[in-house]
């Protein structure tokens, strides 16, 4: 068997995957094609043709997307900032949303002074995304990362080990709670970043399959309102920050308003807002520490 034409494949995929309810399916189609065929995406046009052993490869792992597996389950990889991750089953998937909260954590950390090493702190890091991407953007910084789940905990030790080997600053992982209230204790008043994509969505709510059967359960529900997680964060949060020192929490699009008024309810906190997503939903909510925390 000869080599074929690959757009004609690339047509025929998209359409098994549109089918199929696939939310992006040429978008889908092409990080596979070039996951098999060995290049970036924006190479494809580059490599017209497809060997047949490839070919069978190209289509087993459409006709899995096809079934709602994750494509970053099917590729090994995901993304945050300018660092690739290895993720799988077990470990909640980055989104390109948070894109937009790490994007925040490194303009606010450009403000730091630099009378000190920069600290920042990820709050349930899953797959160590933001904690690592931080430390590659801010090789002077000291990052730690915690996250509760033993298998996630494998995949960000992973990911970590991948970015020192690389030749990034190493992050410091913990293995803990992040509702524990002795969490940390000795960073009190030391932390000038503090990041989180904890568990926020409410139980009930309706899911995309990959989500719903392929994120970690305990990596996406956090409650009746989805704040079971959040709640107890904040204290926590006000506590590890500076003053100046500001935080970044990712959350559901139904809970925004009610996590900007735990933070105002804390009194710990100023310049409270509410930052929307690539879709216009809010995704995330923004504060500082005030010079009353210290």
């Amino acid at each position: 068997m000869t080599r074929v034409q690959l757009r004609p494949v690339l047509v025929e995929a998209m359409e098994t995957l549109r089918t199929a309810g696939v939310a992006s399916p040429r978008t889908d189609a092409e990080h596979l094609a070039a996951h098999v065929l060995g290049v970036e995406r924006g190479r494809l046009l580059l490599t017209p043709l497809i060997g047949p052993e490839q070919l069978d490869d190209y289509r087993a792992l459409v006709s899995r997307r096809a079934e709602r597996v994750p494509l970053q389950h099917l590729t090994g990889q995901s993304s945050m900032g300018e660092i690739d991750l290895a993720v799988g089953p077990g470990v909640f998937v980055p989104r390109p949303e948070t894109e937009l909260l790490f994007a925040w954590a490194l303009a606010h950390l450009e403000a730091v002074r630099h009378d000190h090493t920069p600290i920042v702190v990820d709050l349930c890091t899953g797959s160590g995304a933001l904690a690592l991407a931080i430390a590659h953007a801010r090789p002077d910084a000291e990052v730690h990362a915690v996250e509760l789940d033993p298998e996630a905990l494998r995949w960000a030790r992973r990911n970590a080990d991948l970015r020192s080997a690389a030749g990034d600053t190493p992050i410091t992982l913990h293995h803990a709670d992040v509702t524990d209230p002795g969490l940390f204790t000795d960073l009190n008043g030391r932390v000038d970043i503090v990041v989180a994509n904890p568990p926020y969505i409410p139980v009930g709510a309706e899911l995309s399959p990959e989500v719903a059967h392929h994120d970690p359960h305990r990596a996406l529900f956090g409650g009746s309102d989805g704040l079971d997680v959040i709640r107890p964060m904040v204290p926590l949060i006000g506590r590890l920050l500076r003053p100046g020192g500001g935080a970044a929490i990712e959350h559901d699009d139904s809970n925004g308003r009610d996590l900007a008024s735990l933070l105002v309810a804390d009194g710990r906190f100023t310049e409270i807002v509410e930052h929307p997503d690539l879709a216009g939903k809010p995704r995330f909510v923004a504060a500082v520490s005030s010079a009353l925390s210290a």
